[in-house]
């Protein structure tokens, strides 16, 4: 079985996370650590566009711009059997899949009119990103943080799907300096389901080497404290 995580304060778990509603958030969280670190207080514009030359053409301001070039499945992460909802004093109150991790690309440019400052940016972009190795929940807003998960980001790292140039000809554009984040989020698997009464007491009892029972027997009670004297009408009939 899957690990398990604590639900929320107050009893309540997340039933779903929509895909498109995780990619949002993702793209919310990129542009927060984009327009902070070295690039606070520097008036660059944050884009989410393809960078094609009409595009390109009607900048009239310094931008970085994150453009989400593929979405794929990282199959190594993926998970058998189910994953237990608890709360915060550890009753499992819901099962369901582990969710399917998924890897989302940006390729990251910048634009200006100059070179030598678009590599300013660049290098602004790698300071900010590079200390965000692994994002916790805290970082995280909406569906995504609500799950309780760490999410991986990898800055400038080996484009698996696609090369620089690939994308870039698939854009229409040239080829400019470019840095590839990953973002690898994970989103629910369907069904969920509750789990079924806690147990709150069972019985024990002793059988003789025959196969008779001796009469002697003991009930237990798992949420009850060792040592503590059991309510009236706890007795065990003979």
């Amino acid at each position: 079985m899957a690990d398990g995580y604590a639900a929320p304060s107050g009893g309540s778990a997340p039933v779903t996370a929509k895909g498109a509603a995780v990619i949002h958030e993702v793209d919310e969280v990129l542009k927060r650590l984009l327009s902070g670190g070295a690039l606070a207080g520097t008036g660059v514009e944050i884009a989410f566009d393809a960078p094609t030359r009409d595009w390109a053409a009607r900048r009239n301001s310094p931008t970085i711009d994150a453009y989400l070039y593929d979405i794929r499945e990282d199959v190594k992460r993926r998970e058998s059997g189910a994953m237990q909802v608890r709360d915060e004093r550890g009753a499992v109150l819901r099962l369901r899949r582990p969710p399917r991790w998924f890897r989302l690309s940006y390729l990251v440019t910048a634009w200006t009119k100059r070179a030598q400052d678009e590599h300013r940016m660049l290098a602004a972009v790698l300071a900010t990103l590079v200390p965000h190795e692994l994002l916790l929940p805290e970082e995280l807003t909406g569906p995504l943080a609500a799950l309780g998960l760490t999410v991986p980001l990898s800055v400038a790292g080996t484009m698996d799907a696609r090369s620089s140039a690939d994308v870039w000809s698939a854009l229409g554009g040239e080829l400019k300096p470019s840095i590839d984040v990953a973002v690898t989020v994970p989103i629910l698997s369907f069904p969920e389901y509750d789990a079924g009464p806690p147990v709150e007491e069972f019985t024990v009892r002793v059988r003789a080497t025959d196969g008779s029972l001796d009469g002697s027997a003991e009930r237990y009670h798992p949420r009850r404290p060792a040592g503590a004297e059991a309510p009236p009408g706890d007795a065990v009939p003979e």
